[in-house]
């Protein structure tokens, strides 16, 4: 099953969500109305390698923790995004067994095209 994970109050995520093509078969999963679980978490992790990778350092949290200036392990990284939405990198798109992690103009390109085959 094809995934995207997203923000519905992020303007970045609907706006990319607006540029998929219409027709496309993908399960929309907002993170703030439906908290990703921790099976969720680990599949996301399983297809990543890493939960650093899946962890938003932009997000306003991070900073206002202070967590920069923290040694982070993995197993930090997959608390903090289990305990708030926010430290999801945005949005994670996973389909046909791939994951594409974030906003960047690379991977959004890359989601398109995997979709519009």
């Amino acid at each position: 099953m094809n995934k995207i994970y997203y923000l519905a109050t992020c303007d970045t995520c609907r706006k990319i969500i607006k540029g998929l093509p219409k027709d496309i078969d993908l399960v929309f999963h907002d993170i703030k109305q439906n908290p990703i679980t921790e099976t969720e978490l680990e599949e996301m992790y399983r297809l990543s390698g890493s939960y650093e990778a899946l962890f938003s350092k932009k997000a306003q949290l991070y900073k206002s923790m202070d967590l920069k200036n923290k040694s982070l392990t993995e197993a930090d990284f997959k608390k903090y995004i289990l305990e708030h939405y926010t430290f999801l990198s945005r949005p994670v798109f996973i389909i046909d067994d791939k994951i594409y992690i974030g906003n960047s103009q690379q991977n959004i390109l890359q989601v398109m095209k995997v979709l519009t085959k």
